[in-house]
């Protein structure tokens, strides 16, 4: 197997800063004997950030961070003085990155614009200061609070790819030839199955200077869903394209079974698959005559459009474009 840049899951164990001890203290000076309390705050501990990059697309830099450990908060001290805040850290995501915790398996964090920012684990805040707990009938608080712990576990980063487009087939099916006719993408491309092993991404130059993305995924195999070849990995994703170009060859033994077999596998992984908008493309299609046009035409479901497109020759894919144009700027109903 080839070595590749593209990493799309990492785990990290995560912890951030604890925030600093309140001061217990009072003013003392060579005019002031008893003073009262001047004990300051303490400061917050770090958090850990995530914050989205668009110029990123892969998870690559962070997976040699085995620890992320974030700064304590600095205790307060007297004359009021609150101790400085831990200096946060931001770990740079790229658009599409979710952040999982291990032990519950709930998402906490979604990063799907340039710039956002979101706290992934909070630091503890820092305790107050015995100036805080002063009261008329208790001038001299001896006490002030120590500072919360920090929070800490075991994250899953992974990244679902961002794209307009999503090609859908078995391995072989011709979607990396496809992306390069279409795209200035340069996948990987030969006659043998999981050529493509991780997602490659293109810019589709559409009509007047408009341009669509579209992601050549792994090839399903039947029981991805279950994890089988690529599995999760693959069928993950899937789940942010807004259209999904099934792709199916025109030597395909079978058209519909071959396209309800994709389908089956969508949605047993996600039954939100099933939502999104579907488009077929019959690759390779230079070599089929009108007469096998209209008998694959006949085995094809009505209601979804398709397309007969060749690679090699250019065959149709203008109209390819047009398509996926027309679908993903159609109005909502």
């Amino acid at each position: 197997m080839e070595k590749s840049n593209f990493v799309d899951q990492i785990k990290i164990f995560c912890r951030s800063g604890h925030g600093g001890a309140g001061s217990k203290h009072f003013l003392r000076n060579k005019l002031t004997a008893f003073g009262g309390p001047d004990g300051g705050d303490g400061g917050r501990g770090a958090h850990i950030i995530l914050k989205g990059n668009s110029q990123m697309w892969t998870l690559l830099h962070l997976r040699y961070y085995k620890n992320v450990l974030a700064e304590n908060g600095q205790n307060g001290s007297g004359n009021n003085s609150t101790g400085r805040n831990g200096k946060d850290i931001i770990l740079e995501v790229p658009l599409g990155t979710i952040a999982i915790d291990e032990e519950t398996g709930e998402t906490e964090a979604e990063i799907l614009e340039d710039g956002q920012e979101i706290i992934l684990v909070r630091g503890g805040r820092g305790g107050l200061g015995n100036s805080n707990f002063k009261t008329a009938t208790n001038q001299a608080p001896q006490y002030a609070q120590p500072g919360e712990p920090g929070s800490e576990g075991i994250k899953i980063l992974e990244l679902k790819v961002l794209a307009d487009v999503g090609l859908v087939g078995f391995p072989n099916a011709g979607k990396s030839t496809l992306l390069s006719s279409i795209t200035a993408a340069k996948p990987k491309i030969a006659d043998y199955a999981f050529t493509t092993l991780v997602p490659q991404l293109g810019m589709v130059e559409y009509r007047d200077g408009k341009s669509f993305c579209v992601a050549d995924l792994p090839g399903i195999i039947e029981g991805a869903a279950e994890g089988k070849g690529l599995g999760h990995r693959f069928l993950r994703h899937i789940e942010r394209n807004s259209i999904l170009l099934f792709v199916i060859p025109a030597d395909s033994k079978n058209h519909a079974e071959e396209f309800e077999i994709l389908r089956s596998e969508l949605e047993q992984y996600n039954p939100e698959m099933l939502q999104k908008d579907f488009v077929i493309a019959i690759s390779k299609s230079d070599m089929l005559d009108d007469e096998l046009k209209a008998a694959i035409e006949k085995e094809l479901p009505k209601k979804i459009p398709h397309v007969f497109i060749s690679s090699v020759t250019g065959y149709n894919l203008q109209k390819l474009k047009d398509i996926l144009w027309e679908t993903l700027n159609k109005p909502l109903q």
